[in-house]
């Protein structure tokens, strides 16, 4: 039986050799902290947005950047369909300036989400991702709506 850890040095007198984990030493405990503090800032996951439209605590717009095609096909409940290349000044004046939004799309494998999120960025408007995108949500087991797709022009 091979042993993933050793306490015994592989030459006497020597310390133990480092992990691959170990090799490079964690950060400290505040620069962790502030780390992800920053990171959850940009993001947000489909339990905390499934959480929230479940409680009905919907101070954010949730945004599905796909195609309207896609959308009508399957999105998540309360979802407005607007993919990233409407987002314009003229129809995010629709929201108030301080709405936050949620953006998502098929998933960890699509860059659409970023994609909206700088175009909401760049007009000024504050964006968060939601990680995991469809993909996450179904992983998660929540619901999904069909329905037909609203023109976002």
């Amino acid at each position: 039986m091979t042993s993933l850890t050793s306490d015994s040095p592989t030459t006497p007198g020597a310390a133990p050799a480092r992990s691959h984990v170990a090799e490079v030493p964690a950060s400290a405990p505040e620069a962790t902290a502030a780390y992800y503090a920053r990171k959850l800032a940009f993001e947000t996951d489909c339990w905390d947005v499934h959480a929230s439209v479940a409680a009905g605590r919907l101070d954010f717009v949730l945004l599905d950047v796909r195609s309207p095609t896609l959308f009508a096909q399957s999105h998540l409940p309360g979802a407005v369909n607007l993919p990233h290349g409407k987002m314009t000044a003229h129809r995010m004046s629709h929201w108030p300036d301080d709405t936050l939004f949620v953006v998502y799309c098929a998933g960890p494998h699509c860059n659409g989400t970023d994609k909206a999120a700088l175009r909401l960025a760049r007009l000024g408007l504050q964006v968060k991702v939601m990680i995991g995108g469809m993909t996450g949500w179904a992983d998660e087991g929540f619901a999904f709506e069909r329905e037909e797709a609203i023109d976002a022009a």
